[in-house]
């Protein structure tokens, strides 16, 4: 890892830096003023000083900053005098820029600042083009402007030559003040200042974004810093709606500020043309009650300081949204917050004025973890290795009143001899419980700095003997006007860490060798530190081993004792109080953030119609009650203008993956997206990215709705036209009367798998059939398929695997002179086609499904095609389309047959084969919960037809244990069983048939009805049957319902389910939509209305 370095200013307005392979601050001996804040970057540091002035320390390098100054001396011919400075009227000037609109005499250049100076005079350039010219650099042309070039033609009518000056910036390594000279009015007194803006772009190198702030609340931008130009131009006042306190600017394009009011300003419209952006948006404080103080931005974060010194943290911030969307509290009081390089975060804390680093900062986990000390000494500290009184001084500062050292420099007196003199005359002193509490001065404003060092020179020479100095418009926590100096209270309150607050200004060096330093301000900017950076700022122990040498020496057994009795004493109040402090400090590290980005590709469904590249991006954030929620962006970019799109995880009700035979793409669905069939396209790289992101936002998905392992056994299972199975949840609130959920916001979870047909019932028995006709039971697990690790079972999951067909078509036209042929009209579909015959496909041309798929074998003729085929597989029509049949007639003019060839796929997930008899449809019986251990009827129809009834299924078996075969007339297709043991079966013919008397203690006993509501489907229309009473089971009559449906489905409770196509949404149609049936009552048992949810499913 190369060095970088973190600044500090302690609050006696000394500038440190810590370099990241160091172990102890080092204080810039360069500063001859006493700062308030710096702002640093990698290659520099500004700095506001307490005289209100900007000052910049550039690092020094290996390669010296300089920059070219250039002029064109232009002379024109005449005949008298040749070349000659005698120009015409309309010419340049005779000293110009390259452009020659600018005069630009020698004498003109003058040195931006006092920070520069020139490394040699002026001197002609005689190079060329890389060329070296003749001497005196001239180059010829026919006129200005035009090519120029080193030979002189009988034409050169006008020459020029370049006249070159370096100068160079030689404050390097030290404090240079920047010049506030400039035309205009000039700004006022700085109060605040941030650096960054370094990733806006790369050109200029190193170009810099500077923001200050005036003690007015103007905000100013400091234009042109860049590499060749470290101090930049000119100042540009950027207006505000109202006075800033404090502003920050991250090394992108965020730029925050703070109110007066306690109100935050966001800064937009930030670019690569437009540094200084174009408007602000007004962000509340996270508090509305405590208004904000301070604010620091990264990357992809913004940190917030209230004015009770509660740290927030803003979640959803970005370049594309960067106002964010809300606000997480987190542990900890801070005085200041500072994002660094990385978006690592570093505090001083309101409690003892120490610099902390927040670990783990991730990229995923933009939050961090915990707060931790930065624990190293100052370079001065390592001296302080011998028994001197100083030392002494410190460590009874340190263990507390009861041993104090005798000493003509200390600022503790003698309690035992030299106090009672002391205070002789002084005011009583208070009792224990009454005695001044010291405290650490609470840095609010600026004024604590600018008037603590104001007062220096005055405070120099004076030692301990004055009794009582006194702070003027100093900002302490708790107003004290008499500070005793000469004393020191016996309370261990007084005798912490904290009794460091009573200083004396006059000493020459204001800290103890053992006491810690009190920050006002630390800036992360240029400090390069990543999540595997290894730090020693955390194990530094010198210091503390220098003052234990230093005890060790003049320690008696009275005092050892004494201290071992304070000691415990402190250790138990800090306990104490600690505890109280951070009492909910396990609570508050779970309310973390982790974000995860990538590139994808976008479907803009609107004009322009295109796939576009953009930033995907989850967070997700979890709450003070452990319960968990999130946002996900897309970031793209349109006509140069940066725009974003985003939902609440919680509001996504499906993640689905779409069939496309050039990307890998899924779908993301919320209630309202439902209702205009318009979902939110994605397109990952490669398939694996997208089945890591469909598995991360399924987790997320079921964090937000708290929703955990396997589905319920109430749960509802469904299957898209794909093949894989989705389960939703039901709430009471989904049949409730008269206003039930709606339909579109159910939230349907994948679980892993393949499968064309799926049946289940309350007591958790699920069935499932393969296109292959392979019968498959649940088991109880969850995951499989891409869901990996905590989102997958490790138990109950199993190889499944799936066989299909893929169909194509062979399309001929007769014609007198060839007969059947491939060459049909212009009119007519492709030759080789799907079976609408509006898709070309062709044997070369066609791929399985999707890449899960594999071919296992060639393409054949399918002979068993409805309607029948002649020997060569041929079905015969009058014209495409129209109904084909097996024969040839003399009106037959066009003919087509199919080709099929078979795909595997090979998948896991929590299901078992049933084998050995292929299946073709599957019923299980709608029972409650009262029957868990009473068997399960489940009949089913095999591929050739025949009826099943399986045996021994239950709640705890849900396999079974063997087939039972019901005989019949004719092959059945369709099969279904009701509430009350009432079979009904469709035959291949489209007979309906009924089977009575049916349960599962005696075939021949009619049970009590529980279930009247009887439908079936025929052609792709929904029929009800009539008239179903107990004494009459077979009812009466058939009603139709509704058309262009799939499959129906009917619950316990008379619920009814259907997958219907061509479902009009406000954008588009959607086929395989999932339906509800509304208002099914024992008085009106079909219903009033559908309910529209998801599509694209099969039941």
């Amino acid at each position: 890892m190369p060095s970088s370095l973190l600044w500090a200013v302690d609050v006696y307005g000394r500038v440190y830096s810590l370099s990241t392979t160091g172990q102890q601050w080092e204080q810039c001996r360069h500063a001859h003023l006493e700062f308030k804040r710096v702002s640093a970057v990698q290659q520099c540091c500004w700095g506001i000083a307490c005289d209100h002035h900007i000052y910049l320390n550039v690092h020094a390098s290996d390669v010296r900053i300089r920059y070219q100054e250039e002029t064109y001396e232009n002379q024109r011919w005449n005949p008298v005098d040749g070349f000659s400075d005698r120009l015409l009227p309309s010419d340049r000037w005779q000293w110009s820029d390259v452009t020659g609109l600018t005069h630009q005499p020698l004498d003109s250049f003058q040195l931006p600042s006092e920070n520069w100076e020139w490394e040699a005079d002026w001197y002609v350039d005689e190079n060329f083009g890389g060329e070296p010219t003749e001497k005196g650099g001239w180059t010829y042309a026919i006129d200005f402007p035009a090519t120029y070039t080193k030979d002189k033609k009988w034409n050169s009518c006008v020459r020029r030559r370049r006249w070159i000056r370096y100068r160079r910036y030689k404050s390097q390594d030290t404090w240079a003040k920047i010049p506030s000279e400039q035309t205009g009015s000039l700004p006022d007194p700085f109060n605040d200042i941030s650096c960054g803006g370094w990733e806006i772009t790369e050109e200029p190198r190193g170009r810099l974004s500077l923001w200050a702030v005036s003690l007015q609340g103007k905000v100013w931008f400091r234009d042109g810093i860049h590499y060749l130009n470290p101090e930049g131009s000119v100042w540009e006042e950027v207006s505000t709606p109202g006075e800033v306190v404090q502003i920050s600017c991250g090394p992108a394009d965020l730029v925050w500020a703070v109110l007066w009011e306690g109100q935050l300003l966001v800064r937009e419209g930030i670019s690569r043309d437009y540094p200084k952006g174009s408007s602000w948006v007004v962000v509340e404080s996270p508090s509305p009650e405590v208004g904000a103080i301070h604010v620091a931005v990264g990357v992809n974060v913004v940190w917030a300081v209230t004015k009770d010194h509660r740290v927030w943290f803003r979640r959803g911030v970005n370049s594309h949204n960067p106002c964010g969307s809300g606000w997480i509290g987190m542990v900890g009081e801070m005085v200041m917050i500072n994002v660094g390089l990385n978006d690592q975060v570093w505090g001083i804390s309101c409690e003892d004025r120490a610099v902390y680093f927040r670990q783990g900062v991730t990229v995923s986990e933009l939050s961090g973890k915990s707060w931790k000390a930065v624990s190293v000494p100052r370079d001065n500290e390592r001296s302080h290795s011998s028994a001197s009184a100083s030392s002494l001084q410190s460590a009874g500062c340190y263990f507390g009143g009861e041993v104090h050292l005798q000493s003509q420099a200390s600022v503790l007196s003698d309690v035992d001899s030299e106090a009672e003199k002391a205070t002789e005359g002084a005011p009583p002193t208070l009792e224990p419980d009454e005695a001044p509490k010291p405290r650490i001065p609470k840095v609010t404003s600026d004024s604590f700095i600018s008037e603590l060092v104001s007062d220096r020179e005055g405070q120099i020479g004076r030692q301990s003997g004055v009794p009582d100095p006194q702070w003027s418009n100093v900002d302490l926590e708790e107003a004290q006007t008499h500070l005793t100096v000469g004393t020191v209270a016996d309370s261990a309150e007084t005798c912490s860490l904290s009794s460091v607050a009573t200083y004396n200004l006059g000493l020459e060096e204001q800290y103890g060798a053992d006491e810690h330093p009190l920050w006002a301000w630390v800036s992360g900017g240029g400090c390069a530190i990543d999540s595997h950076s290894q730090l020693n700022w955390f194990n530094s122990t010198t210091g503390l081993n220098s003052s234990m040498q230093a005890m060790s020496l003049s320690i008696t057994p009275t005092q050892t004792a004494a201290w071992r009795k304070q000691i415990f004493e402190q250790l138990s109040e800090r306990s104490k109080r600690e505890m109280e402090n951070f009492k909910h400090y396990e609570q508050a590290i779970e309310q973390s953030v982790w974000v995860k980005k990538g590139s994808m590709q976008w479907w803009r469904d609107w004009k322009p119609y295109k796939w576009m590249d953009v930033q995907f991006a989850v967070e997700q954030f979890s709450g003070a009650e452990g319960n968990k929620d999130g946002i996900l962006f897309i970031y793209y970019t349109f006509n140069e203008e940066k725009k974003y799109l985003h939902a609440f995880i919680n509001e996504v009700t499906i993640l689905v993956p779409v069939l496309n035979e050039s990307k890998h793409t899924f779908a993301i669905y919320t209630a309202e997206r439902t209702k205009q069939r318009w979902p939110i396209r994605l397109a990952a790289a490669t398939e694996l990215e997208m089945h890591d992101w469909l598995a991360l936002l399924s987790v997320s998905c079921c964090d937000s709705r708290g929703i955990h392992g396997p589905p319920s056994k109430q749960a509802i299972w469904s299957v898209t036209c794909k093949g894989d199975i989705f389960v939703s949840e039901p709430t009471p609130s989904l049949e409730a009367s008269p206003y039930p959920m709606p339909c579109d916001q159910m939230f349907w979870r994948q679980v892993g798998g393949h499968l064309h047909i799926v049946e289940c019932n309350s007591l958790g028995v699920v069935w499932g059939i393969g296109y292959d006709h392979t019968a498959w039971v649940y088991t109880g697990g969850y995951g499989g398929s891409f869901f990996q690790g905590l989102s997958s079972s490790t138990d109950n999951i199993y190889t499944q695997t799936d066989v299909k067909s893929v169909y194509i078509y062979e399309n001929q036209r007769w014609n007198p002179v060839t007969g059947y042929t491939n060459r049909g009209l212009p009119t007519d579909r492709y030759m080789w086609s799907d079976a609408s015959g509006l898709k070309e496909c062709t044997k070369a041309n066609t791929k399985p499904p999707s890449p899960h798929w594999t071919w296992v074998s060639d393409w054949a003729i399918d002979y068993s095609v409805s309607g029948g085929t002649d020997r060569e597989g041929w079905q015969y029509a009058a014209d495409f389309p129209a109904s084909y049949h097996g024969h040839k007639t003399l009106k037959d003019f066009v003919r087509r047959r199919r080709w099929a060839r078979k795909c595997k796929l090979t998948t896991t997930g929590p299901w078992q084969e049933v084998p050995p008899i292929p299946l073709s449809d599957v019923t299980i019986l709608p029972c409650g919960l009262k029957n868990a251990v009473e068997q399960v009827l489940l009949w089913a129809i095999s591929n050739k037809g025949d009826v099943l009834c399986r045996l021994g299924v239950t709640s705890l078996t849900p396999a079974g244990t063997s087939w039972l075969h019901v005989g019949t007339d004719q092959p059945f297709k369709s099969i279904s069983i009701g509430g009350v043991y009432q079979v009904w079966a469709i035959a291949r013919d489209g007979s309906a048939f009924y089977r009575g008397s049916v349960s599962a203690q005696n075939p021949a006993a009619l049970s009590f009805p529980l279930n009247n509501v009887v439908v079936c489907i025929c052609a792709g229309n929904l029929w009800y049957r009539q008239g179903v009473t107990p004494s009459y089971p077979q009812g009466s009559m058939w009603e139709h319902i509704s058309n262009n449906v799939r499959k129906v489905s009917v619950g316990p409770l008379d619920q009814v389910w259907i997958i219907a196509d061509k479902v009009q949404g406000s954008h588009s149609l959607s086929c395989g939509t999932v339906c509800h049936r509304l208002g099914v009552q024992p008085m009106e048992p079909k219903g009033q209305s559908w309910d529209y949810g998801i599509g694209v499913m099969r039941c």
